[in-house]
């Protein structure tokens, strides 16, 4: 097996590849030696389980991953990572590596195939430019999944692990989650990469829940006020509200009343089940 976290490795196995970095793709490979097995061990994937992975770069995690699954899934975008892929992988019989695009998949139907009558995990280290619509488009497609662990920017591990209603949180906090239990695992410096990226990352934890912490009757609608209130977050929720939804302030704010909100309120105060009771109380009145 490849020492994948030995800098000198790397840059032989790349070079003889004639492979060069894609800055557009985010592409950082992991160097350090203790992040990629201790991200693969607390995934929480085993020998009776499958895992997909999003984004192997040249494979250090889906090493770790396909020595403790019965069956790894790694999506890689770059086809100019699939001989190196074939290469620093080839020994692992419970592997596929699919070239696409995970925002262009249907990873139901992929899970479906790949994991039958197995539990399923997602383990990943995300480029940051992707991270969000990644992980949302992994929790909205309700996917056959336990958890997803990922390795994400810290700042934005940061807004995710925020309490609804602080200051730190936006909208991706609510919406996460709605659908998930968010933790921190562990921290990892800029420097366990190469090349290092300028910022530090976080490996986070999100376990799906069996159902949302709150009912809501649309949560299509739900998720509309979300976005609108923290999208002029430092207005009132009558103004961010009405310009986001097209809606009438007065509307707005006979909802907002309704609830037994202050008129004055901000999106950054307001609670999961405070959203929740607005989407309800419009809802009724639309």
């Amino acid at each position: 097996m490849f020492n994948l976290t030995d800098a000198e490795t790397v840059k032989s196995i790349l070079s003889e590849s004639g492979f060069r970095f894609s800055k557009s793709l985010g592409q950082n490979f992991i160097i350090n030696p203790t992040v990629c097995p201790e991200m693969a061990e607390r995934c929480g994937a085993d020998k009776e389980s499958g895992v997909l992975e999003i984004g192997p770069g040249m494979g250090v995690l889906t090493q770790e991953l396909c020595l403790r699954a019965k069956k790894v899934a790694a999506i890689e975008l770059d086809k100019r990572l699939l001989p190196v892929l074939d290469r620093t992988l080839g020994e692992f019989s419970n592997l596929t590596i699919i070239n696409a695009d995970a925002m262009k998949t249907d990873l139901n139907e992929l899970i479906d195939t790949h994991f039958p009558d197995m539990d399923v995990y997602v383990c990943a280290n995300l480029p940051y430019y992707i991270t969000s619509p990644v992980i949302m488009k992994l929790l909205e497609s309700r996917l056959r999944i336990k958890s997803l662990t990922v390795m994400v920017q810290k700042e934005w591990a940061d807004r995710i692990l925020s309490p609804v209603g602080s200051r730190e949180a936006g909208a991706v906090t609510v919406a996460v989650n709605y659908y998930a239990v968010p933790e921190k695992l562990f921290g990892v410096s800029k420097n366990s990469f190469m090349p290092a990226p300028k910022v530090d990352s976080t490996v986070i934890k999100l376990t799906l829940r069996e159902k949302p912490p709150v009912d809501v009757k649309d949560e299509k609608l739900f998720f509309g006020i979300v976005k609108a209130a923290f999208g002029q977050r430092r207005k009132t929720a009558v103004n961010s509200l009405s310009s986001g939804l097209g809606m009438p302030k007065a509307k707005i704010a006979d909802a907002l009343a309704g609830c037994g909100f202050d008129p004055n309120i901000r999106a950054e105060t307001m609670t999961m089940e405070n959203f929740a009771s607005l989407a309800d109380r419009l809802s009724d009145n639309m």
